[in-house]
């Protein structure tokens, strides 16, 4: 089966020498029962090499996603991805492969329900290349480390000042990613199956108030400290206008969203 795949998403592009080491921001979290089997939507914080070469690109992904599908259910639940060729061969969601590792007393574990209040909530996320050797330890599933080993972690939380560890993606799993990312993608995303009117985006309601939103968006530096992007190095897409758009982005935030119905 054939897919159609949208989006309404900000990037940082242009990196700098040494590239981005993670991005960090606070989503809305929207529920949708009546996406069908066969459809996603999501919304998520996208790490890249953005390099499409015979080996493919290496990602990691995170954020929340309604996808009857793969989850059995019509329920938003929070979700890690990965791959180090572009999709074809390595990776997965959650803990489906050998890939994402979870910390132990962890605040939440990949898969897991979100159900936000009222159709709608708050989480923050933040996604970062650790290369400093931090005093103390952090307790791994089946193992104790130091944090020095440049491992890419997932920080969780309701605050984007008292977030917790949810898990890292060891930097062995990649090729590209093992040093610096060269994109970081903030934004909502559908897939479809082919011929099908595509589902919303956000919350389902144009770019404004009303409206998803991304704010706190940050890139991160090796500390795991917030910084702002320069908005000169921000490119806005969506692709399909009449369907899902983003707002201008403006005080480390920005709106997106929209009904769907568009057909390939």
């Amino acid at each position: 089966m054939l897919f159609f795949s949208q989006y309404a998403r900000y990037r940082v592009e242009t990196p700098p020498a040494g590239g981005y080491t993670g991005g960090m921001a606070t989503l809305d979290v929207s529920s949708f029962p009546s996406i069908k089997s066969g459809e996603v939507t999501a919304a998520l914080i996208w790490v890249s090499t953005g390099k499409y070469n015979l080996t493919g690109s290496n990602d990691i992904q995170a954020g929340w996603m309604v996808g009857p599908s793969h989850y059995r259910d019509s329920k938003t639940h929070f979700f890690v991805y990965w791959t180090a060729d572009g999709y074809r061969s390595t990776g997965c969601f959650n803990l489906d492969c050998t890939g994402f590792v979870p910390v132990n007393d962890a605040p939440i574990t990949p898969g897991d329900s979100l159900e936000p209040a009222n159709g709608q909530s708050k989480i923050s996320f933040k996604i970062f290349k650790d290369w400093e050797c931090v005093e103390g330890r952090i307790e791994k599933k089946g193992r104790i480390t130091n944090k020095e080993d440049g491992d890419w972690w997932l920080h969780i939380g309701y605050d984007i000042n008292n977030m917790k560890p949810v898990g890292f993606w060891p930097k062995s799993l990649f090729t590209d990613l093992k040093d610096h990312a060269e994109l970081i993608t903030w934004g909502g995303s559908t897939i479809c199956p082919s011929g099908n009117a595509s589902p919303p985006v956000g919350n389902g309601q144009w770019p404004g108030k009303n409206s998803a939103s991304f704010g706190n968006v940050q890139l991160v530096d090796t500390n795991g400290q917030g910084y702002a992007p320069p908005v000169w190095s921000l490119g806005v897409y969506a692709k399909y206008k009449k369907c899902y758009q983003a707002s201008t982005f403006l005080d480390d935030m920005f709106y997106y969203g929209g009904p769907g119905g568009c057909v390939n």
